[in-house]
Formats: C-alpha cells, structure tokens, sequence
C-alpha cells in the first residue's frame, strides 16, 4: 500500500495563529488568534449525536480550507459558490449550516428560500479579502470615476469573495459577480458592455486585484499597463483623472491573506529541491507567482487536476495547507508538497472549528438557532440581480 509522501513544513517553521509574523509578506501583519488542539473523542460522539437528530433538517456545507475534524460533518464539500449553490439545491432543508465564513453564508442566504435558516457556527469566521472593500469605500470609489468622467464606461466586476452589500452595489450598477473559475467570462462579458476587450470601456474589478490582474493580462491579453491599483485609503485612489481615463482594469487594492503569501522563490526553491515537480497555484497570488507556475487555477480545479495526475508524479501547490493536507493524504501514490515552507492558516475560516460546530447543532436540536445569517431584504434583491447574471454567463 503506497504511504503519503507529504511532508508537513517544520514546526519551528510554521507560522501557527498568533504565534508568529511575516511582514515581509504583502500581509504585512501577524496571525491572530490560536488554533484549538485536537478534539476529544467526548466532542467527537457529541457531534455524531447532534447531526443524527437532526437528520434531513439540517444540511452541512464544509469548504475545502476547512479542518479535517469539521469536514468530518459536511454533507458537501467545495468552493463557495459551489457550496452556496449546493444549499440553494436543498429547499427541503430547514437549516443551513455553513462551515465557512462569513461572505459565503451571506451568499447561501441570498440563494436560498425565506423558509430556510443559514447559519454560521461561528461569527467571528471573516475574509481578510472581503473586508478590504467596505460599502462606504466603494460608493467613494465610484464617485471619483464619475469625476473622472469614466463611470458610464466602467462596469462593476465583483469576486464572490465579498460582503453582500458589495455584490449588492454591484447589481446596483449593471455589473456582475465572477469565481476565480469563470473571471474570463465575467470580464469578457463586462467589456463587452462597454465596446469590447479592444475598446477603451473599463472595468472596476473588486476587491481581489490579483485575481483581476492575472485574468485580464493571461486570459484576455491585456497588458500590465492596462491595469491600475485604486487603492480606497488615499484620497482619489491614490490615481489621477488621466490614469482612471487611459486604464482598462481598475482593480481594487485588496488580496487574500493566505495566496499574497507565496513568492517566486518558492517556486525557484521547490524546483531545485523536486525534480520535474509541476508547480500549481490559485490565481488569488501575485503576477509574478502565476507567471513562474506551471498550472493556475481556481481551488475546485487544483482539487481536479491532484486527482487526475499520474501516479508518481510531483506536485508543488500553492494554495491553503488544510486542503493541501487532505489532497496528500487522498493521493498518497504521489508526491505532494506544500509551495512554501512557512505558512500562516487561513485564520479566519479555521475559526470554524468543531466546537462551534457541535455547539451549534446542539443548539438546533434544542430549538435555539444560533448564528442566524440575514442579508438586509434590497442587499440581498440587488445582489442576487448580479448572482443571476453570472449564472446567465455562457458556460456557467
């Protein structure tokens, strides 16, 4: 029987939540929080007894960055929209329980039945990304273009990594949501709008500007030129008029956490250290991190292409390690390292942790919902206005 080859990074190395800091990295800031020791086998029999009573009721969302012990529950694993998606697919379903974060509760609550409850075991569970567009700073933002003169020609371009009132803005003004799945359709879809990807209309692509930086430039042929960073703390972006008029991609200043993390030299290190390794990457990292990969692709496609690799074969992935981890462990016939050698968790999403979780089904089962995640009633028309012109895209 083949044996994982995976080798975790060394604990001296890692940096675990709240005990380390890298502000070398585009983070810049420390991990906060602490990550709970393994469960007890008492919590364990705790959890297996709440989600058997509650039976059909309930119907358990597990994203792929969650821990082993909470995935363990889930009825479904994915992405977030999948998983939104998964839960809009469920109306017999009285609640939803949403191990994941915040944005992507919201999400299922836009997508599902007033009848049914989305719940989030744990409020504090945010997106780093997601934060770095607040509603305010965006109807900012849009005021300067208008001053600019460039917002008639500028369609909204949101990832689903974003707060309901972003996606919401976004319906709001004709735009469209995207995953880092079909972002080369939205932003096809958005020029097309505005004259083509040959014309002069624009794009205000939030609020991950890699994501949009690395679709326009690999997927449509842009060029980095094209792209311009509107960066909400300074007055104006921090762009003049003439830079907002001549530029095609106007991408908010925002990044994930966890993929801003990895460099090129990971990537020139694990070359040297692997032979004929294939490097594989999410498109939320840098350009320069995309260009020196071999494959990039959204969470949903790393999970497909481990599966179908060769046995044998050497992967390098650059994505989050509690998925890296399960990848390796469900492909032991091949040799599957973690991009970099130090690594700061998701923080957020791993405060989805069974405790939570048991503590919320058991609070199910004694009829108190908890953590009930509600989208303001005009948020949740606007933003399922730009849901469904996304799933109106071809292909979708």
């Amino acid at each position: 029987m083949s044996v994982s080859t995976f080798s975790e990074p060394a604990p001296s190395a890692l940096l675990l939540l709240g005990r380390g800091v890298d502000l070398a990295s585009e983070r810049g800031v420390e991990c906060v929080g602490g990550l709970p020791a393994p469960s007890d086998p008492d919590l364990v029999e705790r959890a297996r007894a709440a989600r058997a009573a509650l039976g059909s009721r309930a119907f358990v969302l597990g994203h792929h960055y969650q821990r082993d012990e909470v995935i363990e529950f889930a009825d479904v694993t994915g992405d977030s929209f999948k998983l939104a998606r998964e839960a809009a697919a469920r109306p017999e379903a009285e609640f939803i329980l949403f191990c994941g974060v915040h944005f992507m509760a919201e999400s299922a609550d836009i997508l599902t039945s007033d009848h049914q409850q989305v719940i989030l075991p744990d409020l504090a569970a945010g997106c780093s990304m997601a934060d770095m567009a607040a509603i305010d700073q965006v109807e900012d933002a849009w005021d300067v273009l208008v001053e600019a003169g460039v917002a008639e020609s500028t369609v909204p371009v949101t990832y689903m990594n974003s707060a309901a009132s972003i996606k919401a803005f976004t319906g709001r003004h004709g735009g469209t949501i995207c995953t880092s799945s079909n972002a080369h359709v939205a932003l096809r879809w958005a020029f097309d709008k505005v004259g083509g990807v040959d014309g002069t209309g624009k794009v205000l692509f939030m609020p991950d500007q890699h994501l949009g930086r690395n679709t326009a430039v690999q997927q449509l042929g842009l060029s980095l030129d094209d792209c311009v960073v509107f960066d909400p703390r300074k007055p104006g972006g921090g762009l003049t008029a003439e830079q907002l008029r001549d530029a095609r991609m106007i991408l908010w200043r925002g990044h994930c956490s966890v993929h801003g993390r990895f460099s090129v030299r990971n990537v020139t290190d694990i070359r040297a250290a692997v032979p004929d390794v294939t490097v594989i990457v999410h498109p939320e990292c840098q350009h320069e991190v995309v260009l020196a990969a071999d494959l990039v692709g959204s969470t949903e496609y790393i999970v497909k292409a481990l599966d179908a690799a060769a046995p044998g074969s050497s992967w390098a992935v650059g994505t989050e390690l509690n998925l890296v981890r399960r990848l390796a462990a469900a492909h032991p016939d091949k040799n599957i390292h973690y991009l970099d050698s130090t690594v700061c968790f998701c923080s957020t999403m791993n405060r989805i942790d069974l405790p939570h979780l048991v503590w919320a089904m058991e609070s199910l089962v004694a009829g108190r919902p908890v953590n009930r995640i509600v989208v303001d009633a005009d948020d949740a028309h606007w933003a399922r206005v730009a849901l469904d012109q996304m799933l109106a895209l071809p292909g979708y």
